[in-house]
C-alpha cells in the first residue's frame, strides 16, 4: 500500500464524511451553544465577581471556552464512528482495496474541520462581547497550531469509544469529563485561588498549560515554559491514543 494510495483513499472518504457534515449542520450548532452559553454566564454573570488580572474578563476566559468548543465537539466523531460501525458501512470499505486505515483518518480530520469551524464561531461570538488581541500572525499561527494538535489529540481518545463502545450514548459520553476538565485549571480563575490539593491538580493537568499558553500568545506576551509543556501534553496525548485506536480497530475488524 503506497503512500499515495493512502492519501486518495483517505481523500476520497473524508469527502464522504464533509458531505455528511454540510447536510447536517446543526452538529455545529449545537457543538457551539454551550460554549457560548459558557461565555455568556461567565462574562455577564460571573465576570464581575471574579478578579482575574486588569484586562477585560473576556480575554481572560476565552482560552478554556475554545478547549471546551474542542472537547464538546469530539463527542460527535465518537458517535458517528460508532454509527458507521453498526451500519456495516465499515465492512462495505474493507471489501474494497482501500488503506484500511484511511477509513479513521476521515472521521479524524472532518472533526478537525468541524471544530476549527466551531471555534471561529466561539471566537466571532467574543469578539461581539469585547475581544481585543493585539496578537501578530505568527502569534496567531501559533494558537491555531496548538488548537488544532489538541483537537487531533482529544479526537484520537474519542476514536476508542467510538470502536468499543456498546451503545451510542457510550460512545459520546466520555466526552463529559473532558468537557469539564478546564474547570479545574486556570481557564476561569488564577489557580493561585484554589485550595491547596485542588491547585496541585490544576497546575499540573495539560488544560492550564495550553489554556496559559494560548493566553500569552493573545496577550502578546512571553509564552516561555507554557508553551512547550502544552505542546508536550498535546504530542504525548495524540501519540498515546493514536496507537491505542489503532490497536482497538485492529481488534475490531479482525472479529
Amino acid at each position: 500500500m503506497t503512500i499515495a494510495h493512502f492519501f486518495g483513499d483517505t481523500s476520497v472518504l473524508l469527502g464522504r464524511s464533509l458531505r455528511h457534515i454540510t447536510r447536517s449542520l446543526d452538529t455545529i450548532i449545537t457543538t457551539t451553544i454551550m460554549p457560548i452559553a459558557f461565555l455568556l454566564l461567565f462574562v455577564y454573570v460571573f465576570g464581575g465577581a471574579i478578579q482575574a488580572g486588569s484586562g477585560p474578563y473576556v480575554n481572560y476566559l476565552l482560552p478554556g471556552i475554545l478547549l471546551i468548543t474542542i472537547a464538546s465537539g469530539i463527542s460527535y466523531t465518537a458517535f458517528r464512528l460508532f454509527l458507521d460501525l453498526q451500519s456495516g458501512i465499515f465492512e462495505r470499505f474493507h471489501s474494497m482495496p482501500i488503506a484500511r486505515s484511511s477509513v479513521l483518518w476521515a472521521h479524524v480530520l472532518t472533526s478537525l474541520v468541524a471544530n476549527l469551524v466551531a471555534v471561529a464561531v466561539v471566537v466571532l461570538v467574543a469578539l461581539l462581547m469585547g475581544f481585543r488581541s493585539g496578537a501578530g500572525l505568527l502569534a496567531w499561527l501559533a494558537i491555531a497550531g496548538v488548537l488544532i494538535l489538541f483537537t487531533l489529540a482529544l479526537t484520537w481518545i474519542a476514536v476508542i469509544p467510538g470502536i468499543t463502545a456498546k451503545s451510542a450514548d457510550g460512545a459520546s459520553a466520555f466526552a463529559y469529563p473532558l468537557i469539564f476538565l478546564p474547570f479545574i485549571s486556570s481557564a476561569f480563575v488564577p489557580t493561585e485561588t484554589m485550595p491547596g490539593p485542588v491547585r496541585w491538580f490544576a497546575e499540573n493537568q495539560p488544560v492550564t498549560s495550553i489554556v496559559n499558553a494560548i493566553r500569552d500568545l493573545f496577550d502578546q506576551q512571553p509564552v516561555g515554559v507554557d508553551l512547550w509543556v502544552a505542546l508536550a501534553w498535546c504530542v504525548g496525548i495524540l501519540v498515546l491514543a493514536y496507537g491505542l485506536a489503532m490497536r482497538a480497530y485492529r481488534r475490531r475488524i479482525a472479529t
